[in-house]
């Protein structure tokens, strides 16, 4: 079979594949989505233990095949997401599932696998070597070992998943590639990247002339990032109007006294990908003794079913509908609905605002430093791209608008542009 590289943009929430052909087009691997199609491909795992011939063995799906595992299954199976926010965190090494310890490397080799794999069956050709993106800053990295301990991590994940040559490149700046392709002259721009768990932003040189002499080290004058994003947006909602429709805040009674619900429970609720993790035995046993002393146990016995039932994809996915409807309209209404849990809340987008104000600040103060870094000025910004999922949010977009100017805002693909530059950078090392 005749082998290809490939650019992959590995994200928190999502990740794609692309190809770039000798004729300079690029293929996005395609996959689906409750009956369509999408190049987006869901960042999880699921895994199940079953019997083959008397023999328990855990079988795993990740993506599509994932989701539809998950949601056909009978809740003892085990969903795993965001795993890439792990990378950079030397005390989650392993975690335990259906008894075995397994590693992040490994857990996120299968889900990387599958990828491959199915985009060699779509492309048709044999996948070895690829050009993967990486944030400026990974979630969760205080220091520049932090990063390089988590590049180490994701390298050695695509090793075992079968890729034989890794390259990596700045998100952002695989962005500026495919914003190059649309432009008939030189400009410097700065690329705002944002996805699940990082907003990461660049400013380079692009164009015509960059693309005909090759690009240099000059060429990028600066990079920043922040371990903040989409999942810190979805935290607030989940915050303000998830936990204390599940008991945050209220109150129990142990002997004579009355005290709070233990809190620590909803601060790991907000980070829907650690949902599974609250589904061990000795948190489970706590939660239904809060249960039984709770001045409000029917709130708790809603908290107690969303963990034991793994509904955390589920309440993603409500989380994300009414952030997604606040950016195009001024008010929405929250709704998640599932056995014990019912929850409808009305929501404006200025309250949003509100909730989100400390993260939308540390994005501000991101692309400050950028520009005190750089030695550049906002004024001397052509244009500014800005991509991923998070960018179609206004209160982000005004962040923008008010220090270049709507004018120069540019968009478009938001959700699949690093991966189609990271297939033309895979491209070009083929061709060299």
């Amino acid at each position: 079979m005749k082998s290809a590289a490939v650019g992959i943009d590995f994200g928190t929430t999502n990740s794609s594949i692309a190809l770039a052909t000798s004729s300079g087009e690029v293929r996005l691997a395609q996959f689906s989505d409750i009956g369509a199609l999408t190049a987006s491909y869901r960042s999880l795992l699921y895994l199940e233990q079953q019997k083959e011939d008397g023999v328990s063995r855990l079988k795993s799906w990740s993506g599509p095949a994932g989701i539809e595992h998950y949601l056909s299954g009978d809740g003892h199976g085990r969903l795993m997401q965001s795993l890439k926010s792990f990378l950079s965190s030397r005390s989650l090494r392993n975690t335990e599932v259906f008894g075995r310890r397994h590693s992040l490397i490994s857990l996120i080799a299968r889900m990387l696998k599958d990828l491959r794999m199915e985009a060699e069956t779509q492309f048709g050709v044999e996948i070895k070597d690829a050009v993967v993106g990486r944030p400026v800053q990974f979630v969760g990295a205080e220091k520049e070992d932090d990063n390089k301990y988590a590049e180490k991590r994701l390298r050695e994940a695509l090793k075992e998943s079968g890729f034989s040559s890794v390259k990596f490149e700045l998100e952002p700046v695989a962005a500026a590639r495919y914003y190059e392709l649309t432009l008939d002259h030189d400009e410097l721009i700065l690329i705002g990247d944002f996805g699940g768990g990082t907003s990461d932003f660049s400013l380079i040189r692009v164009g015509p002339s960059v693309l005909r002499r090759g690009r240099t080290a000059a060429d990028l004058l600066g990079n920043a990032g922040v371990g903040i994003a989409g999942d810190a947006f979805d935290a607030k909602i989940v915050r303000h109007l998830v936990a204390p429709a599940l008991g945050e805040g209220s109150q129990m009674r142990s002997l004579d006294k009355t005290l709070t619900v233990p809190g620590w429970v909803y601060s790991k609720l907000e980070r829907w990908h650690y949902l599974s993790l609250l589904k061990g035995r000795e948190t489970m046993e706590m939660l239904r003794g809060v249960a039984g002393h709770a001045l409000e146990p029917e709130k708790i016995k809603a908290l107690i079913y969303l963990i034991k039932e793994d509904l955390g994809f589920r309440l993603h996915r409500a989380v994300q509908a009414v952030k997604s409807e606040l950016s195009h309209e001024s008010a929405a209404t929250f709704k998640f609905t599932d056995g014990y849990v019912e929850i409808e809340a009305a929501l404006k987008r200025e309250v949003f605002e509100e909730w989100i104000a400390e993260e939308l600040g540390q994005i501000e103060g991101c692309v400050d430093s950028l520009f005190t870094a750089s030695g550049a000025l906002p004024r001397d910004v052509d244009a500014v791209f800005l991509t991923g999922g998070s960018s179609f949010v206004p209160a982000v977009r005004r962040i923008f608008e008010s220090r270049f100017g709507k004018d120069k805002i540019r968009a478009g693909n938001e959700f699949t542009s690093v991966a189609h530059g990271l297939a033309l950078a895979a491209s070009g090392d083929r061709k060299s």
